[in-house]
């Protein structure tokens, strides 16, 4: 799926490692030395304690669908979600290479980065599979 020309944010100081691990495939969060968290999106302050001592840490790059939308207006028509990462944070990015059709939240994904019109590696998620759970059944 071609989802036309991706754009990266501003790059700042500040997060210089993270755009520069990407370009070298690896994915980077920051995490708090004080209350071991990590947090999502990369800033030097920690949003939880509010300790600078953070540090960069690589990630698996795996996760799950929280919720997503599919922009059918768009041409082609692609798919943005929350995805929540294995290390805890929730971090908005769009869903690629896929039948957007079969997507569903808890989803399992995987981290595939794709390149901006500036060079950067952007982080993307790609499904791990596209089967369906079977539909739950409420009670009560």
């Amino acid at each position: 799926m071609n989802q036309g020309d991706l754009s990266a944010s501003e790059m700042h100081p500040e997060t210089r490692p993270f755009w520069e691990a990407g370009r070298a495939g690896e994915f980077l969060l920051r995490i708090c030395q004080d209350c071991g968290r990590f947090h999502w999106y990369p800033r030097a302050i920690c949003p939880f304690c509010f300790s600078v001592r953070t540090e960069w840490r690589a990630s698996g790059g795996e996760g799950v669908i929280y919720a997503y939308s599919v922009m059918r207006r768009a041409t082609p028509p692609y798919a943005i979600a929350y995805v929540t990462l294995s290390e805890g944070p929730t971090m908005m990015t769009n869903i690629i290479d896929c039948d957007i059709d079969r997507l569903f939240i808890g989803q399992a994904v995987r981290l595939a980065f794709k390149p901006a019109s500036d060079g950067r590696a952007i982080p993307c998620f790609r499904p791990v599979s596209t089967d369906k759970p079977p539909p739950t059944t409420r009670r009560g």
